[in-house]
């Protein structure tokens, strides 16, 4: 009978222990099927562990890793631009982690003090419907959005929850002060541009989906998503690159500060930013590495033979500013645009 009941209990704790898993959790804006692949992918490499993801706009994980400060849910943050890292950075969000690849990865792409380190390189195109505009027709440059006969057909994302458009919005404002001598160019630029635009759409989706029902004909987005969206699901999306140049936004990654489950974090961290992961997600997810260690003959031959020209941006003064001046375009240029004859 004893050893009945001691066989008993050790099949019970075996049982339990079988069943609990750590977990891991990530806030992410690289969209479901990359968030969904790379779960799979990574518990069954680890199934001790389950990845629960959050997909939401890059600002909003900022905002909510900055709201759970004082008692982190988050352990991993994989994607939003470099700036909004570096700000984390300073606010002590993050935990110092270096990863076995540092010295893949340039100096100007990662924190000097190991903080976050960037992912992908993710440039910023012009979209438009390509069945209702002709290729010779479409915006070549950042100024061709101006012109009065896109008025009403072009679509932005919603900007204040979206980092990447922040950032998109915040360059063009710094490039204009640079050109012009005053922020105020930079701000009249946006409201011309708010004058043709006929709504800001509420997430990717939205913008997508908007774009191809022809709601509106011309965008702005980066070009990874553009490319997996348009395969995935077959929209008629062609897309331009700003013939001045156009912002280069550093995609990045980095444990939360005090995260509940570091241990496993780090084996995340580790797994889905690995050779192998990140040429797959070239493959798969049309991400641009920034490892410099991964041959051009891994990547799509699209992605291989790009040539992105950079725009001149003083990123430190984006940094500095970027708050203020996207409190200023929603308090005094969203909307304001469309109403001015």
């Amino acid at each position: 009978m004893r050893h009945t009941v001691v066989l008993l209990l050790a099949l019970g704790i075996a049982g339990c222990s079988r069943q609990e898993k750590v977990p891991v959790v990530v806030y992410s804006p690289h969209g479901r099927e990359l968030l969904s692949e790379f779960q799979r992918r990574y518990e069954a490499a680890h199934p001790d562990q389950e990845v629960h993801w959050l997909d939401m706009g890059s600002q909003d994980a900022y905002d909510r890793i900055r709201t759970e400060r004082e008692n982190p849910q988050a352990d991993i943050w994989w994607g939003a631009p470099m700036l909004i890292f570096a700000k984390a950075e300073k606010e002590g969000l993050l935990d110092r982690y270096i990863p076995s690849w540092d010295s893949a990865v340039v100096p100007e792409f990662k924190s000097p003090g190991g903080f976050w380190y960037g992912t992908f390189l993710t440039p910023e195109v012009i979209v438009y419907n390509s069945n209702a505009v002709d290729s010779a027709d479409a915006p070549r440059d950042w100024n061709d959005l101006l012109d009065p006969k896109w008025k009403g057909n072009i679509i932005i994302r919603a900007p204040l929850a979206s980092g990447t458009m922040r950032i998109v919005f915040a360059s063009l404002i710094e490039r204009e002060k640079e050109r012009e001598g005053s922020v105020e160019q930079g701000f009249a630029w946006l409201r011309r541009l708010d004058a043709n635009t006929g709504s800001y759409a509420a997430d990717p989706t939205q913008l997508y989906l908007k774009i191809a029902r022809q709601e509106g004909l011309v965008s702005v987005w980066d070009l990874p998503d553009i490319i997996v969206t348009k395969g995935a699901y077959g929209y008629p999306f062609g897309y331009v690159v700003p013939s001045s140049g156009t912002p280069l936004i550093t995609d990045c990654i980095a444990l939360v500060r005090h995260a509940p489950h570091s241990a496993q974090a780090k084996q995340f961290y580790e797994f889905v930013t690995s050779v192998e992961s990140a040429c797959d997600q070239a493959t798969q997810f049309a991400r641009i590495p920034v490892r410099r260690d991964i041959q051009k003959s891994a990547l799509p031959s699209w992605m291989a033979s790009l040539d992105i020209k950079p725009m001149n941006i003083n990123w430190d003064s984006v940094a500095a500013h970027e708050k203020e001046w996207m409190k200023t375009w929603d308090d005094k240029i969203k909307g304001q645009g469309q109403r001015t004859p």
